[in-house]
C-alpha cells in the first residue's frame, strides 16, 4: 500500500516498503532494466564520436591544377620537414615553395636539387588550401572546413563545445525532471536531440557546427541522466544497486563497440553523424516506460502512483497486501504462522 498524501517526506521515504510486495526482479522490473539501459547505446556512440569527425589525414599544400609545373617542379614544391620523434624528413603540411619561383625554375628547364638548391628557394604558406590524403576518410570535418595550421586550434576547441554543452546539461536535465517529470524530460531530450543532430548534418560552416554540437551535448548529457534516475526510481533496491553499477554502463559501452563498425564502412562525416544519431530517435517508441512513482508522489499525485504500482503488480503476477481482507483464519492457513500463533496462545 502506497503512503498516504498526509507527509510528503514519508512518501518518498516509505516507497521501498510500501511496494515491496512486488519483488526485486519480475517482469516489471526486467522491463525497466533493459528499456532504460537501452535508451543510453546511442550516448555511447556521440561520446568518442569525435575521434572520427574530426580526423586529420596526412595533408600538404594545394597546387592549382591550371598551374603550368614540370613534374619534377610539381613533386618537389613542398619543403621537407623533420618530424618529432627523428623519424627523418618529411613534408611540410603547412607550407610550400614560393610559386612564382617555381614557374621561373620551370620555364627555364632547370632541375630541383640538381641545378637549383631548394634551401634557398623562398617559401609560403598554402595560400591555395591543403589537399587531403582521402585513403581513410573521404571528408571530416577538418578537411571540410580546413582546420589544419594556424586553424588547427579550431579542432580542441570544437570538441570542447560538446563538453560544455555536457556541462550545462548535467545541471539543467536534474532541474527540469523535478519540475516536469523523469519521463517527460527523457523523451523531450531524445526528440530535441534528434532534430539538432538532424540540422547538424546540414552544417553550412563550422560555427554553425559548433554551436548545433554544442546542444547535442547538453541533450547527450540529459538522456543518460535522466534516464539514470528515472531505472533508479523505478527498480527495488537490489535490482537499483545493478544497474546503476553494471546495466548503464554496459549498454553504455555497446555504444563504444559499435561505434568503429559505423566509422569503418562510413567514411563521410555527414553521412556518418546521421547514421549513428538518427537510431537514436527509435527511442521514441519507448513511451510506454512508465512515469517514476516517487516523482509522482512528490508532487502529491497519488492516484497516478498507485495505478503504476498496480499495473507493476498485474505484470509480476502479484498482490497487493490491501487487494484482500483478512481475517483470523488467516493466523491457520500456513504452518509457520500457525505454530506461531497456537505458541502465543499457549504462552499468554
Amino acid at each position: 500500500m502506497l503512503p498516504d498524501s498526509s507527509s510528503s517526506t514519508n512518501k518518498v521515504t516509505d516507497y521501498d516498503t510500501a511496494t515491496a510486495f512486488l519483488g526485486q526482479w519480475g517482469r516489471f522490473q526486467q522491463k525497466i532494466f533493459f528499456l532504460t539501459s537501452l535508451c543510453v547505446i546511442p550516448n555511447g556512440f556521440l561520446t568518442v564520436a569525435f575521434v572520427f569527425l574530426a580526423a586529420t589525414p596526412a595533408h600538404r599544400c594545394l597546387l592549382p591544377a591550371h598551374l603550368n609545373l614540370s613534374a619534377a617542379w610539381r613533386n618537389s614544391s613542398v619543403p621537407l620537414e623533420e618530424e618529432d620523434g627523428g623519424a627523418g624528413p618529411v613534408p611540410s603540411r603547412c607550407s610550400r615553395y614560393k610559386l612564382d619561383y617555381l614557374l621561373n625554375y620551370s620555364d627555364r628547364g632547370l632541375l630541383p636539387g640538381l641545378d637549383v638548391n631548394l634551401s634557398d628557394v623562398p617559401t609560403e604558406g598554402c595560400l591555395d588550401g591543403w589537399e587531403y590524403d582521402r585513403s581513410d576518410y573521404s571528408s571530416t570535418i577538418v578537411t571540410e572546413w580546413n582546420m589544419v595550421c594556424d586553424d588547427s586550434w579550431k579542432k580542441p576547441l570544437t570538441s570542447s563545445f560538446f563538453y560544455f554543452g555536457v556541462l550545462i546539461g548535467s545541471f539543467l536535465s536534474g532541474q527540469i525532471s523535478d519540475r516536469y517529470g523523469r519521463k517527460r524530460a527523457l523523451f523531450i531530450a531524445i526528440a530535441l536531440q534528434a532534430i539538432t543532430a538532424f540540422i547538424l548534418v546540414f552544417s553550412p560552416n563550422w560555427t554553425t557546427f559548433c554551436i548545433l554540437f554544442l546542444i547535442v551535448g547538453l541533450e547527450q548529457i540529459s538522456i543518460y541522466v535522466v534516464a539514470f534516475v528515472l531505472g533508479t526510481e523505478l527498480l527495488a533496491r537490489r535490482a537499483r544497486t545493478i544497474f546503476s553499477t553494471a546495466g548503464m554502463c554496459i549498454f553504455f559501452a555497446v555504444g563504444y563497440m559499435f561505434l568503429p563498425l559505423f566509422a569503418f564502412y562510413i567514411r563521410d562525416w555527414r553521412m556518418f553523424f546521421f547514421s549513428i544519431t538518427m537510431p537514436g530517435s527509435l527511442r521514441m517508441i519507448l513511451w510506454f516506460i512508465p512515469e517514476s512513482p516517487r516523482w509522482l508522489l512528490s508532487q502529491g499525485r497519488i492516484e497516478e502512483a498507485k495505478a503504476i504500482i498496480t499495473n507493476a503488480a498485474k505484470m509480476n503476477n502479484d498482490k497487493s497486501e490491501d487487494r484482500r481482507a483478512y481475517n483470523i483464519c488467516d493466523l491457520f492457513r500456513f504452518p509457520n504462522i500457525r505454530w506461531i500463533s497456537i505458541t502465543l496462545w499457549l504462552i499468554w
